[in-house]
């Protein structure tokens, strides 16, 4: 008597099945390594920049593509906000919220769990100069350094924000759940709704 075949139990292009999905805690601690990770690369070369590079004096680093250039930004890109600074403040904390809020709700991928490390990790680099630089607290300006053609001067923590909105844009268009166990909902009632309207077999 032949053995059955193995029936798979991951979902693919094809197939049927519960497709990879993190629970509640892993995706917390996920968020929370990536952007303590982030966070600190951040400080560490946004002290550097302090300590080597002179004040709004570009200095090559590839070229022409990349220079780094020491700048204190109280607004937001392109300085726009730098009269409201608490604001901006304020609005970074509110990211920071919004992701744990959304992690905690509606997050089980592992795509969105990176994506949303990313945005914490630039957030709370940000935070950190924005309250504990110069010149005070809700009021410190943000230490930029780094420098393209034609673009505003930014830093590490921006460019991981930047990265994870980038990623999670990329999921919603190519379809991807924040939550497998939707997507595999979705499959299951879509199967039982083809398995209704086959015509029986005589």
């Amino acid at each position: 008597m032949n053995a059955p075949a193995s029936t798979p139990t991951s979902a693919g292009p094809t197939g049927s099945g519960a497709r990879r999905r993190l629970s509640r805690g892993t995706v917390l601690g996920t968020i929370a390594v990536i952007a303590a990770v982030l966070a600190v690369i951040d400080q560490i070369t946004k002290n550097w920049a302090v300590e080597n590079l002179p004040l709004l004096d570009p200095q090559p680093f590839l070229g022409e593509v990349l220079q780094l250039t020491l700048l204190y930004n109280s607004g937001a890109a392109w300085g726009m906000g730098a009269e409201i600074t608490p604001v901006v403040t304020c609005l970074q904390i509110a990211i920071v919220i919004g992701v744990i809020v959304f992690a905690l709700k509606a997050v089980r991928s592992p795509w969105y769990t990176a994506a949303l490390g990313l945005i914490m990790g630039g957030a709370l680099g940000n935070i950190h100069d924005r309250l504990l630089r110069d010149p005070g607290p809700f009021h410190g300006a943000v230490v930029d350094f780094l420098e393209l053609p034609n673009w505003p001067v930014f830093n590490v923590a921006d460019m991981a924000v930047v990265g994870g909105a980038i990623l999670i844009v990329a999921l919603g268009l190519f379809g991807v759940d924040s939550d497998p166990a939707h997507a595999d909902a979705a499959d299951a009632a879509a199967e039982a709704a083809a398995d209704d309207t086959a015509p029986e077999k005589p």
